[in-house]
């Protein structure tokens, strides 16, 4: 087991045994940074917890079945998707993000203080490198949402911002040839009926764990240059088991290692390149199957 994952393991279980034995039950609701008067149900958690299990089948022929007169779309039981609106989704470059909900919330993430010349809304912030966070955020912003905690431990947000859901998942970092507990953040948005990942400056594979917390994503954003992050090869695996229908590609700084990384994609992930950096999505014209969509820029 990776050395990362086996501390993070002993510490989740050693944290989980002392809220057994210390905490009442008031003490023992979720520690909420912001928005913790009346927290929105996640759907992403939801949605991973009602899965069912994975069956293996054994191949059998059988009689074709007649065929069954399928309702027409639109109709009383029509199989067209709930309306529920489309996400635009603008690289600014290197790991931001500028996310609009349908509301028209403007997130960015890992921001840098630049935007694409927008104010956003919220900003979500890891300080791995300064590439990833401001010190001095525009006070015009409603939001700003660190991936750390300044006064130490895991950092806490869950809150709602007209219609998104905010949250974050804690993972470690490597810093100076050491490993910084909860230095960095994973940050989920869930508006329009989509779960919406951004992985920051991963450094490890992802713990069970860490799976449980973060439920099903159909969008993740993901590091891949292979190095200061976690090897290619790694994020492949990640990928997989994350599996998410719409695969952005972030923190390559260049066409090279951007290449390299695609070429490690099998035939279990399609391969895109967009003619713009900005693309939308909605949840019915997320792909069938994963699909690795490419923004133009670093």
């Amino acid at each position: 087991m990776h050395p990362f994952l086996l501390v993070r393991r002993i510490a989740a279980c050693a944290a989980i045994l002392a809220a057994m034995s210390l905490a009442s039950p008031a003490s023992a609701a979720p520690l909420l940074a912001q928005g913790a008067e009346a927290p929105q149900p996640s759907r992403c958690l939801a949605i991973a917890e009602a899965a069912p299990p994975t069956l293996h089948a054994k191949f059998r022929r059988v009689p074709a079945p007649a065929p069954i007169p399928l309702p027409v779309q639109g109709g009383p039981l029509g199989l067209s998707p709930p309306e529920t609106g489309t996400v635009t989704i603008r690289f600014i470059g290197h790991a931001t993000f500028l996310i609009t909900t349908p509301g028209g919330v403007n997130i960015a993430t890992d921001y840098d203080g630049w935007a694409g010349g927008v104010t956003p809304d919220v900003v979500t912030m890891n300080h791995a490198h300064t590439s990833h966070y401001t010190e001095s955020p525009d006070p015009a912003i409603g939001h700003v949402l660190r991936g750390w905690n300044p006064e130490g431990g895991p950092a806490r947000h869950y809150l709602t911002v007209g219609d998104v859901l905010i949250r974050n998942v804690p993972t470690d970092i490597r810093r100076f040839g050491t490993r910084e507990e909860a230095g960095n953040s994973i940050f989920i948005f869930e508006t329009a009926n989509l779960c919406i990942g951004h992985l920051g400056h991963l450094h490890h594979v992802l713990a069970p764990e860490d799976l449980a917390t973060i439920g099903q994503l159909d969008v993740v954003m993901v590091a891949v240059d292979g190095s200061y992050t976690m090897s290619q090869d790694a994020v492949v695996e990640t990928l997989k088991v994350l599996k998410s229908r719409l695969i952005l590609p972030m923190h390559y700084f260049g066409m090279g290692t951007l290449q390299r990384f695609l070429a490690r994609l099998d035939e279990d992930f399609d391969v895109e390149v967009n003619t713009g950096a900005e693309t939308t999505v909605s949840i019915a014209t997320l792909p069938k199957s994963p699909k690795v969509l490419v923004l133009p820029g670093f």
